[in-house]
């Protein structure tokens, strides 16, 4: 057995053998060897050698705890530490003091993965303290992205009007409802109301009141005295109103309109539509939907290889592009697109060409179901672990599928419908991964080939497709507790072969066929008022497209609609104020 060195010289440590100094913290006494620690950190180097002279034995250090010393010795000879999060922070901040990074790392490391609403203030406060870029970054970021659970902690009354003005003002705020950030202003200010009242114009100037609606300005907003009492406040609610006027009026030409009380966050999530058949050819197109916006932006990367009829999955920080067909080749390779660099790579190619292939994500893996290899209807479906990059077999479907469509839900990979080689289907199985075996379900109501399927509101919705004679507008859900179907409103647009996904609560049908046209339509759908709604149009039409959600970027910014080329409306009385002609 080889021991590490390590252990030798910490067995000789506890047996004060060839020590040649005391480190004394509180009433404390530690013997070390220099030269142990001296390895392990500058401070103490310094302290033996420059602050100190030769033959100098005992060495008082001040400032911390001797729990914080004994385990910076501890890891000074052993490379290991104990972090818990009673310890933590102060041991960080011992670290620190010691110049003892690789403890510092490990602390910020242990308390970022303790972030949570009520705390994560504190700790982005406890970074200016013990400088941690790092961690820094990720606590405030967790408040921008988490803002609406964390008004409601203890933390968020303690915030000085400083930094809640500069969380408020950001873009990047995530907030579903703008009406969140007047609340946060007010429960602010009722803590301590006495010394905050007078911060209300600073702060209620980073509301963005045109994002709300002219009755929750006129019941929530001019009911509360504050603002009643502020010619600032009265000034900005009037120019919100101004504006929510002029975007009524005007529709749907202005419905982006950009200002500094009008100007839409970053949304968390961005739709994006992803290749397709686009005037008689393949494309590699990629457009982003900005959900906040209502706006398309392309974000399409020309050195990738045009392909339709294929999935799309989104997976830690990635999009996976899987199968498909060029005009030449049905594919069973996958493409993983970097959203952080924008750039292509090839990863493990599926056993099985699949051409109308249906995608899905269930426990961070990614399972591809039936389709079509260039011969073949296919019944054969595989699943890929990209921490082993490898696909697997799984059981075979009750049904040959091309042309389907699946989602997850419960636990379970659902797909719907397609086409066998001789009709359009309406049938419908789950697939149970804990016993590797499909279930049929009750049937749909009507056969759906070129479908969309997607798990929302704890149903799966299947929408539009092609049931052999037409395109369908037709909707209906299917509720597992009961194994039953119910027809939902139709679409406003008949469509087959589209892209299907659900971002902010809301379901978005985008592209397609509708029986005589590509389209670039986009619409959706709102389970609590059963009700189809039009969106920002794509700029490409396409069919045979797929649709992915992607979240947590760190460069959501370079997805999102340009904040700045929104256009933009002034008020008469700002017209006025900046000279502009009328």
């Amino acid at each position: 057995i080889v021991r590490h060195k390590s252990s030798v010289y910490n067995e000789l440590r506890l047996q004060r053998t060839f020590c040649d100094a005391v480190i004394r913290v509180e009433d404390v006494e530690f013997p070390i060897h220099k030269i142990i620690l001296c390895n392990c950190s500058t401070y103490f180097r310094a302290l033996f050698t420059r602050w100190s002279t030769t033959d100098s034995k005992v060495f008082y250090i001040p400032g911390l705890s001797s729990e914080m010393m004994k385990l910076i010795i501890d890891f000074a000879y052993t490379s290991s530490v104990c972090v818990t999060e009673d310890n933590a922070q102060g041991l960080m901040l011992a670290a620190d003091l010691l110049n003892v990074m690789d403890v510092v790392q490990t602390c910020s490391d242990f308390i970022s993965e303790q972030l949570c609403p009520e705390n994560c203030i504190g700790i982005w406060q406890f970074t200016f303290i013990c400088i941690s870029p790092g961690l820094q970054h990720k606590a405030y970021s967790y408040i921008t992205e988490h803002f609406e659970e964390v008004v409601p902690c203890e933390e968020f009354l303690q915030l000085s009007v400083h930094d809640l003005t500069g969380i408020l003002g950001r873009d990047d705020l995530n907030v579903r409802k703008e009406s969140t950030v007047y609340e946060a202003i007010i429960r602010w200010i009722a803590h301590i109301p006495e010394e905050r009242e007078g911060h209300i114009a600073v702060l209620f100037s980073t509301v963005r009141l045109a994002l709300t609606s002219a009755e929750y300005i006129r019941i929530h907003v001019l009911s509360n005295e504050l603002v009643r009492n502020s010619t600032e406040c009265l000034q900005v609610t009037h120019n919100a109103i101004q504006t929510l006027y002029h975007i009524i009026t005007n529709r749907p030409t202005v419905s982006g309109l950009c200002g500094p009380i009008a100007r839409p966050r970053l949304p968390n999530a961005i739709l994006l539509a992803i290749g397709g058949w686009s005037g008689g050819d393949p494309t590699n197109g990629i457009e982003a939907y900005d959900i906040n916006a209502d706006r398309w932006i392309n974000v399409t990367n020309n050195l990738e290889r045009p392909r339709a009829y294929h999935g799309t999955a989104f997976l830690s920080g990635y999009v996976y592009c899987v199968g498909g067909f060029d005009r030449v080749e049905h594919f069973n390779s996958v493409r993983r697109f970097d959203l952080s660099t924008h750039t292509w790579h090839e990863v493990a190619p599926m056993y099985s060409r699949r051409c109308y292939v249906s995608v899905t994500v269930l426990n961070g893996c990614i399972y591809a179901l039936g389709g079509y290899d260039g011969h073949n209807r296919l019944s054969t479906a595989e699943r890929y672990r990209p921490e082993s990059n490898q696909w697997s077999l799984i059981a075979a479907m009750n049904e040959q599928r091309s042309d389907a469509s699946c989602t997850t839900l419960h636990n379970k990979v659902y797909i719907c419908g397609g086409f066998n080689g001789n009709e359009c289907l309406h049938t419908a199985e789950y697939y149970n991964p804990e016993t590797n075996q499909w279930t049929l379900i009750t049937p749909m109501n009507s056969r759906r080939s070129g479908i969309g399927i997607i798990a929302y509101a704890d149903h799966v919705y299947a929408v539009g497709g092609f049931d052999g004679n037409s395109r369908l507008q037709s909707a209906e859900a299917y509720n597992p507790q009961t194994n039953t179907w119910q027809t939902v409103s139709p679409m406003l647009t008949p469509r087959s072969n589209f892209g299907l996904e659900v971002i902010d609560d809301r379901l978005f049908a985008v592209g397609g066929f509708n029986g005589s046209n590509t389209s670039f339509k986009v619409e959706y759908y709102d389970a609590t008022t059963d009700e189809w709604t039009a969106a920002c149009e794509m700029e490409i039409f396409r069919s045979a497209l797929s649709c992915c959600v992607v979240s947590g970027l760190p460069n959501m910014a370079e997805y999102a609609f340009p904040r700045d080329a929104l256009p933009f409306f002034l008020s008469e009385d700002e017209e006025v104020e900046s000279g502009d002609s009328v």
